[in-house]
């Protein structure tokens, strides 16, 4: 039987290549959606083409991560589709709506990136440890049960025309590091991946913008980031090359992390 991730976030962009290139390493994947059906759908038929074995199945849940009674309906539904959860991608996550100056920024806007981008993964994953920790079910990953949190060079680099985004990624880091600090002793591993500049539907308006910074080096590898270059990071953690390693942040940003003079 394929290992069970739930992937939340995964009808578009970065959680569709995530999902997709799990199929291809022989996962079973939950596909979770906020309100794109006909996006998750397209995704699931992704996955089946890429599939490596039979025995794969993948299983579409719309659920906003942002409300609680949605959380436990991903879960549960995850559950009952695919029978189990070996691992968690915190992957979905929302920009604000219009990127406004600081001083111009909504509380609307702030509560609503802090509940999907924050409250979210944060007591997601809370649900998904407790089901580990209390019924004990028998990781079918052989380094363990794992989770993951995709947040953002935004954790760190500061973009004043969206501050309730690098608020919300700063406050997901910590996450990660809490729950990594917590779990160490369970044997469960927990990460965090750090993209950079990403050509998804997210950064499309503004792409002239970043392509000519990109040309210009803002990013020492002068490209755009792709979904497979995150889905890479995500499988290399599943299947337990970082042995020695929780709570850790890695960057996919091709350098743009680097300071530089």
């Amino acid at each position: 039987m394929p290992a069970v991730v739930l992937v939340t976030g995964a009808s578009r962009g970065i959680g569709r290549g995530i999902a997709v290139h799990l199929a291809e390493e022989g996962y079973s994947v939950a596909i979770n959606y906020a309100g794109n059906l006909e996006a998750a759908r397209e995704t699931a038929s992704l996955c089946e083409s890429a599939k490596k074995t039979d025995a794969q199945r993948f299983h579409i849940v719309q659920a906003d991560i942002g409300s609680k009674e949605d959380r436990q309906k991903l879960f549960n539904e995850t559950l009952e589709g695919l029978g189990r959860v070996d691992a968690l991608v915190n992957n979905a996550g929302i920009a604000p709506k219009v990127r406004a100056d600081i001083t111009e920024t909504t509380e609307e806007s702030f509560d609503e990136l802090m509940h999907v981008n924050l409250n979210g993964p944060f007591f997601l994953t809370q649900r998904v440890v407790n089901y580990w920790l209390g019924e004990k079910p028998e990781p079918l990953l052989s380094t363990g049960f794992k989770i993951i949190f995709i947040s953002s060079i935004s954790s760190t680099a500061v973009s004043i025309n969206r501050p309730e985004y690098c608020i919300s990624k700063a406050g997901l880091s910590m996450v990660n590091q809490l729950w990594a600090v917590r779990l160490a002793e369970e044997g469960i591993q927990v990460m965090e991946l750090r993209p950079g500049i990403m050509e998804t539907d997210m950064t499309s308006g503004v792409k002239e913008k970043y392509d000519k910074l990109l040309a210009d080096g803002i990013v020492p590898q002068k490209r755009w980031g792709q979904t497979k270059d995150v889905a890479l990071g995500v499988s290399a953690i599943l299947d337990g090359k970082f042995p020695f390693s929780t709570g850790d942040s890695i960057y996919v940003d091709g350098g743009l992390n680097i300071s530089r003079l």
